[in-house]
């Protein structure tokens, strides 16, 4: 193994541990040999849990993981193609990919890690930043509504689109096995506890 795969690239207690784990045995349970994953990652902390896992992997460019993603599949319907961002990439920076990825309605699962704000950049206000909440952006405080996510999918026409704690790791677990059976496009929003910057 490469010695830099061998460092921990995460704040302690980061909670991206437990959305990786959860990934980890949905795709164990539904023995999905590891020839046939495929795991895209963006840019950001979350993007660090592909070099921790023994499938094929590719952690793009800032934003560009879900047309990566789609191409994949495109290339290969046969593979499994897992593709996890956070809520900066997905909901802000790169948002016209995620709807028109949902609309072409492809057969592969986007999980997004929502922790309310920009976190690789320490503590900015993202689109799901609540409403009073101050951040580096907004020291006073954050005075723009949040997004809802599941609302912004199914404006999509998305059908399988769901939010839901990163606490219970089971249900986690559980929805995303659901999401990979799923024939479409499925979108998977978890509410990430974020030790470091998440002060809310």
């Amino acid at each position: 193994m490469r010695t830099w795969l061998t460092k921990f690239q995460r704040c302690p207690g980061c909670w991206d541990y437990l959305i990786h784990l959860a990934i980890k045995q949905a795709v164990q349970e539904l023995q999905i040999p590891k020839y046939n994953m495929v795991y895209v990652t963006w840019i950001g902390c979350n993007s660090k849990m592909s070099q921790y896992l023994d499938w094929y992997w590719s952690e793009t460019l800032h934003g560009r993981g879900l047309p990566f993603a789609t191409g994949i599949k495109l290339a290969n319907p046969d593979l499994t193609v897992i593709s996890v961002a956070w809520d900066g990439d997905s909901y802000g920076i790169w948002l016209g990919h995620l709807l028109h990825s949902a609309r072409r309605n492809i057969n592969l699962v986007h999980i997004v890690c929502n922790n309310e704000n920009y976190w690789l950049t320490t503590w900015q206000a993202s689109p799901t930043t609540p409403v009073d909440i101050k951040t580096k952006s907004t020291p006073d405080w954050n005075s723009i509504k949040p997004l809802d996510p599941i609302w912004l999918l199914q404006s999509a026409w998305c059908e399988f689109t769901y939010s839901l704690p990163d606490k219970d790791i089971k249900w986690l677990k559980e929805k995303i096995k659901e999401a990979i059976q799923y024939p479409w496009f499925a979108h998977i929003d978890v509410q990430q506890q974020c030790p470091s910057w998440k002060t809310w």
